[in-house]
């Protein structure tokens, strides 16, 4: 069986409109990452009046806010999708179509995308006429540091799928927790150098402290290090590989122990 583009598509109209049909999730997607960007924008107000570190403290934090929100909502956003089909006993549905997984994974990967640019716009408005900074400073690194935030985001979001496959919908409550589970690890609002010797072998593994720790070097510094941008890059590909084949494996095993049918029970 081929690949689809319009089952694709089908697939991701449903859930498009789900979203755009609903008030509440709209507003859900616009309200959180609007009131953290400012609660973090008269934070970093009272930081730079308090510290030396940065020369442009407002900036630099609220860049990494932004940043750090997009991957929490690519991330969440791809969990709620997905738990969107457990929740509404619609998941077993989708292969009557027929629907192939990579044709499933493909569209909920476009939506988790439109849902986290829902919440991004307005949270990238409110930074510059409340506190006069643009993450567009970044210039078009900005491009390279949202791509990698953004595969990121979608593999832990498919990693977390393929728990739901394998143990059900009581392995939800991991979808809320991975992010901050990984965000000290991250060196989101701080330099690698903070953290301990043991948890800075952990973090060089992971995509995300080179990808803020270049943000904060170009907005710093006024310099692009390539290697960090490299270095992200070739994280994201050995994690997104190992989610996919994950993904693949959980869902073979569920079919094949007959708890798929049952999903959403």
């Amino acid at each position: 069986m081929k690949v689809s583009l319009t089952r694709i598509y089908g697939l991701f109209l449903r859930h498009f409109y789900l979203i755009t049909r609903s008030f509440p999730r709209i507003l859900d997607l616009v309200y959180w990452p609007s009131i953290q960007i400012t609660l973090w924008g008269f934070i970093s107000n009272f930081f730079a009046t308090h510290t030396t570190y940065y020369n442009n403290a407002v900036g630099v934090i609220l860049t990494c806010a932004i940043l750090y929100d997009f991957l929490f909502r690519t991330s969440i956003g791809f969990n709620m999708l997905f738990l969107e089909e457990i929740w509404s006993r619609n998941f077993t549905n989708l292969f009557i179509a027929p629907m192939r997984i990579g044709e499933i994974l493909t569209s909920l990967v476009i939506t988790a995308l439109i849902r986290s640019l829902i919440g991004l716009v307005p949270a990238i408005l409110l930074t510059s006429p409340l506190f006069g900074i643009s993450i567009l400073d970044l210039g078009i690194f900005l491009f390279f540091l949202f791509l990698s935030l953004y595969i990121f985001g979608i593999t832990l979001g498919i990693l977390v799928s393929s728990g739901l496959l394998r143990f059900g919908p009581s392995f939800e409550n991991i979808a809320w927790s991975t992010m901050f589970l990984l965000a000290p690890f991250g060196c989101i609002y701080y330099p690698i150098e903070t953290l301990p010797e043991i948890f800075q072998k952990i973090a060089y593994v992971l995509p995300l402290v080179y990808i803020f720790e270049e943000a904060r070097n170009i907005l710093i510094n006024q310099t692009v290090n390539i290697e960090n941008v490299y270095y992200a890059f070739i994280w994201n590909a050995f994690y997104f590989s190992l989610s996919i084949a994950l993904f693949y494996y959980s869902f073979n095993a569920a079919k094949n122990k007959g708890t798929l049918i049952n999903m959403g029970e």
